[in-house]
């Protein structure tokens, strides 16, 4: 009997070490050492010392501990001559679409050059005397979303005047896939200039090198390209953003939806804007069968919002489930169908729609009456192409 006791005993403390141990190391597993290419300064700061540098970023260039990426550099005494500020601004609380102004940041006195409205390429002169251009933005992993196009202009605009741009790398919300229609060079834009797919599977940082490594640049030029990878980054592990990327994408659940519902903005259907719950929400005064209602009114992230002091008809998908690994066409169509406006189509007239999609026939196929399952199965062909490009560039596991 005492042996009998003993030896239970025994395996009582064996098991109840087994599942701490299992607790412990899956602990270990969820949390890894992962760090940001910004969280890496040991890697970068002695590439930047005694240069003179130009530093492209916004309000989500934060380190871990929430302090700025600039500001780090100045105390760290790395010779900032100019800030260059993307869409949105170097703050970003500007409008989608709002011209960026000059000036100079308050905290730092270090000039600020836009890279938006009319001077989206660096020109010569405000490049003049710099050995190297940090990039550190916070991107969302969808092609119709600047920054890519910005990062595109800078690589250019370095390479045409032999400055090296260094990217420091962050994780893509929509990584570890690849959906939508592939752009047509016919249709490239700010909000699409290559010929990749609308959720393209890659870091921002993954992204430059496959521009410069495919000689996308204008004229086939390539820049001197650094890139700063991540630390134990997994491209379908989920990390959550340290500030907002644009006043319009305010959470993790409206990037979540960001590249399903994006495709509202070239039509007659609103996504939000002007309303606590942008990229969250559809619907517009023409769909009044759906359930949830809400009306547009000006605020920060929205001066004059699409539809303002209209009454909307649409749906509240703020608790959709996390993690949509896919293109999600049904509401889009949904208010294909339900609108109802004699006076206006359901396609803004400028066909803005065609730009965000990167073709025409996305549209054409909606107006033929194309099934989902039809429309994704026109898109498999240059997916696969594409996928043959993407893996070059993959540095980070799954």
């Amino acid at each position: 009997m005492n042996l009998d006791f003993k030896i239970k005993n025994l395996l009582l403390i064996c098991l109840i070490f087994l599942g701490v141990f299992n607790q412990y190391y899956s602990q270990v597993q969820d949390q890894p050492d992962f760090r940001t290419g910004a969280d890496q300064p040991e890697i970068y700061l002695p590439l930047l010392k005694n240069k003179t540098v130009g530093v492209v970023t916004n309000q989500t260039g934060l380190m871990s501990d929430k302090s700025h990426v600039v500001d780090f550099l100045v105390k760290n005494n790395i010779k900032i001559k100019t800030i260059f500020a993307p869409e949105h601004g170097f703050r970003g609380d500007a409008d989608a679409g709002e011209k960026v102004k000059n000036g100079v940041d308050t905290k730092t006195g270090i000039p600020i050059i836009s890279l938006y409205g009319n001077n989206k390429k660096p020109k010569p002169e405000q490049l003049k005397g710099l050995d190297i251009i940090l990039f550190d933005i916070q991107d969302v992993g969808v092609r119709f979303y600047t920054y890519i196009s910005t990062l595109t202009y800078l690589m250019e605009a370095g390479a045409e005047n032999k400055v090296e741009i260094m990217v420091l790398d962050r994780p893509n919300p929509h990584d570890g896939y690849t959906d939508g229609p592939v752009l047509k060079k016919k249709w490239s834009s700010f909000v699409g200039m290559h010929e990749v797919p609308v959720v393209y599977g890659l870091t921002i940082g993954e992204y430059g090198k496959m521009v410069n490594g495919e000689k996308w640049l204008k004229n086939g030029v390539q820049a001197k390209y650094t890139l700063i990878p991540m630390k134990n980054y997994h491209k379908k592990k989920r990390y959550p953003v340290l500030d907002k990327p644009s006043p319009n994408l305010p959470n993790d659940k409206a990037i979540n939806l960001y590249p399903s519902l994006c495709f509202f903005e070239g039509t007659q259907v609103s996504v939000g804007r002007g309303t606590n719950l942008p990229f969250q929400i559809y619907g517009s005064p023409w769909t009044q069968g759906l359930p949830y209602q809400f009306t547009p009114k000006p605020n920060f992230g929205a001066k004059d919002p699409f539809l303002n002091g209209k009454l909307c008809y649409g749906e509240d998908l703020s608790t959709y489930p996390d993690d949509l690994r896919t293109l999600n066409l049904e509401w889009l169509m949904k208010s294909y169908k339900a609108y109802k406006n004699p006076q206006q189509g359901f396609f803004l007239d400028n066909l803005f729609f065609d730009k965000l999609a990167g073709t025409d026939e996305f549209r054409k196929q909606m107006i033929a009456g194309k099934s989902i399952q039809e429309i994704k199965a026109s898109w498999k062909n240059d997916l696969e192409k594409f996928e043959k490009i993407r893996i070059k560039y993959v540095i980070y596991k799954n």
